[in-house]
């Protein structure tokens, strides 16, 4: 069922031992909206622990507080950011049937949880994170704007992408206005990047293809590149985002491999919705930034693709 966020308010109030699961390959929004969530709930004085199929990326871990809990039995689980339990990873066997309450502002969601709370006007599920304090009761502290910050600057690329609203604005400020530092986090999360990771770029950027007039830009990242690079998944993070940065290109296509599985990024401009595209491939997403998972070859997975695309994007 679907409820309003004054009565998410009111469950996690009522709840306590509560663990709050983040996607697998954790971006910038799950990773800041449970980070902030966990602070908000430890005001209150609630027992609440973080858990990730992934490891969360090593450049965004310096803004979060450290989380060294003593170990409970969950009664009350909690997803950010999660469109369906399959994204729970590893975790979907042990939790993909027992999530109480989703908070989401993917348009794709399955209302899979008991409660669900899903605003896909909202730029990122941070966003809707930044306006719990008031209906908790709880303080905004510099610590806890900071990790919700930095989940909305990441989802919102830095504020540039179609999905930042005036809303998104009006949160950010009081953010600012609670300490969130935003010229490190941006820094940090859009300017800075190690020579291993230009070095991926250079390579990638040079291999991009390109289909139906050029409207169409696919890049694959093999399964070998971190060790070909030296890399870790802290560097392949944000590639998604260069095959649309591309003049005349709609639809941006990242293949990445993973062992016999390809896990695919989609981005596209006002004239492809992502969403639904990724929908056709069993995936799913937001207008403008979608994603899929395909078994096989990249090889395999471009085939499927543009099979889907060509029908969205050829007259």
């Amino acid at each position: 069922m679907t409820i309003t966020l004054e009565q998410v308010a009111n469950r996690l109030k009522q709840e306590d031992d509560i663990l709050i699961l983040c996607h697998r390959s954790p971006d910038g929004d799950t990773t800041g909206s449970a980070h902030g969530l966990y602070l908000m709930l430890k005001q209150l004085g609630k027992n609440v622990m973080i858990a990730c199929s992934d490891e969360f990326p090593l450049d965004m871990i310096q803004f979060f507080p450290v989380i060294n809990e003593k170990e409970f039995k969950e009664k009350f689980v909690i997803t950010v950011d999660i469109a369906d339990t399959h994204l729970l990873g590893d975790l979907e066997s042990v939790y993909g049937h027992c999530v109480d309450l989703s908070i989401d502002h993917h348009p794709s969601n399955t209302l899979f949880a008991k409660e669900n709370y899903v605003e896909a006007t909202a730029a990122a599920t941070a966003e809707i994170i930044g306006r719990l304090p008031s209906l908790l009761g709880v303080q905004m502290t510099t610590e806890m704007a900071t990790c919700i910050y930095l989940g909305i600057a990441t989802d919102t690329g830095c504020f540039k992408f179609s999905n930042t609203t005036a809303k998104t604005f009006r949160v950010a400020a009081e953010l600012l206005d609670a300490g969130a530092d935003n010229g490190e986090i941006n820094r940090i999360m859009f300017e800075s990047k190690s020579p291993g990771r230009l070095s991926v770029e250079g390579y990638i950027i040079n291999k991009i293809q390109y289909f139906f007039e050029n409207k169409c830009a696919m890049m694959i990242i093999p399964q070998d590149l971190k060790e070909r690079f030296h890399v870790d998944d802290n560097d392949l993070e944000g590639l998604a985002s260069i095959p649309r940065q591309i003049a005349g290109v709609w639809v941006g296509v990242t293949i990445k491999e993973k062992e016999g599985l390809c896990r695919v990024s989609v981005r596209t401009t006002k004239e492809v919705d992502a969403s639904a595209l990724c929908k056709e491939l069993g995936g799913g997403g937001h207008v403008r930034a979608g994603g899929c998972s395909i078994e096989g070859t990249p090889a395999e997975a471009q085939q499927r693709l543009l099979e889907v695309i060509e029908k969205i994007i050829v007259p």
